[in-house]
């Protein structure tokens, strides 16, 4: 049995956020990374033909929170809007997507 779609999409591009395109926090995430120049791959998966599967494994990663967003940083799940405001209001967030290759500047 392969990785979980999530994880091996997860560790395609230096960022990869899961999301719903319907949710508001999803959008205000997308948006500040993006606010970076980070060109994040982006999985709707309310739109997407395998979704409902990642949705399963994103709350197998973590049950504690809602499946969506999830951000995935260098390859690795950071965690969703509580985690990523965090890194930001640390400071810590661009240092993050440097060492992911994410940004240059």
């Amino acid at each position: 049995m392969g990785a979980p779609i999530s994880s091996s999409l997860g560790a395609e591009k230096p960022v990869v956020i899961f999301s719903k395109s319907t949710c508001s926090m999803c959008h205000s995430i997308k948006t500040l990374i993006r606010s970076y120049g980070v060109n994040a791959t982006v999985y709707e998966i309310d739109e997407d033909p395998k979704g409902q599967q990642m949705e399963r494994e994103l709350k197998m990663l973590d049950s504690s929170r809602p499946s969506v967003p999830a951000v995935f940083i260098g390859h690795e799940l950071v965690g969703g809007p509580d985690e990523i405001m965090s890194l930001q209001l640390k400071g810590k967030l661009v240092d993050l997507l440097k060492e992911a290759n994410a940004i240059w500047v």
